[in-house]
């Protein structure tokens, strides 16, 4: 991502949890309110770059965040905004289902951009991937919108490294970010590199090579769910080898003097992908507690101690 927004912080804040709730209520002036607090605290520990997308919390994500834009313009020229579109809800015209039409994303992205207050989207982000999805289509879409000015780059999410490649065949702009979820609990992306070759690696959902080519063709991992539900720090543990690595996590965070919550983010940012974070707290302290990772380089010998203890043996 320094490769196109030189400023943008290593962390980034995941505004999912804004906007008062995935309900029908209409938003709120504690919502806005919350939100202010929120991006304030953000900022103040230097993370600049905020995740979005059309569908959090219903579009009242976007729209609080819009709200702060408004009372505080000066603000968007500090800030990397990206979002994403191309889930719909069931409807009275379907199901649950992902749309990547040229009509459905046009009018994500006007919607977008209504919401923020904003007249350029950094990033837009194709959500999951659409099985229906026109190639030709999709790729004269993103040009018209990157023509128009409305958004500056392409990125994805939930993607193998098959799907991007295939992308990116039609597109004339490079895709610059691939969000999947990544954390100590959800090792897939890792687990393709160590079971090679092993029946181990037979189960995984996991896209093999996708992390190879994202970091052979520039693109920018982010890591969603990276603090794996708080299953190691505070959550109720499921099963014996995540109580063990909650155990260790705390151990790990009193050897370290931080918190548990940076030890297990600097676990997934020590590996040399250079990973982002997508933190989706909105607990203030919870946040601050997340940031300190950023001072945690965790030698290999504890890397690994983890990431035995999380898959409950020792690797192959």
């Amino acid at each position: 991502m320094q490769k196109y927004f030189p400023q943008a912080s290593r962390m980034i804040y995941g505004c999912m949890g804004l906007g008062g709730g995935w309900n029908t209520q209409p938003v709120a002036h504690q919502d806005v309110q919350q939100a202010h607090r929120v991006i304030e605290q953000v900022l103040s520990l230097d993370i600049n770059v905020f995740d979005h997308a059309d569908i959090y919390t219903f579009g009242k994500a976007e729209t609080v965040f819009g709200r702060v834009l408004k009372d505080n313009p000066s603000l968007r020229d500090k800030l990397v905004i990206q979002s994403k579109c191309g889930i719909r809800f069931a409807d009275e015209s379907g199901p649950k289902r992902y749309d990547f039409s040229a009509k459905w994303i046009e009018r994500s992205v006007e919607g977008i951009l209504t919401r923020l207050n904003i007249e350029q989207l950094d990033i837009l982000l194709l959500h999951r991937p659409d099985p229906l999805m026109a190639l030709e289509e999709v790729a004269n879409t993103l040009a018209r919108l990157q023509q128009q000015g409305k958004i500056t780059h392409v990125g994805v999410s939930n993607m193998h490294g098959h799907q991007i490649a295939y992308l990116q065949s039609a597109l004339s702009t490079p895709v610059v970010v691939n969000q999947l979820e990544m954390s100590l609990a959800c090792r897939d992306w890792l687990e393709d590199g160590i079971t090679t070759n092993s029946k181990a690696n037979c189960s995984s959902g996991y896209g093999s090579g996708t992390l190879e080519y994202c970091l052979l063709n520039n693109v920018q991992v982010q890591a969603w769910g990276c603090l794996a539900q708080g299953i190691y720090t505070g959550a109720k543990n499921q099963n014996n080898a995540d109580a063990a690595t909650a155990n260790l996590v705390n151990q790990l965070a009193s050897d370290y003097e931080t918190s548990p919550e940076a030890i297990v983010l600097a676990w997934l940012m020590r590996h040399p992908a250079n990973i982002q974070p997508v933190l989706g707290s909105t607990n203030l302290q919870r946040i601050k507690h997340c940031e300190a990772a950023m001072r945690v380089t965790l030698s290999r010998e504890h890397w690994y101690l983890l990431l035995e203890t999380a898959r409950g043996h020792e690797i192959p």
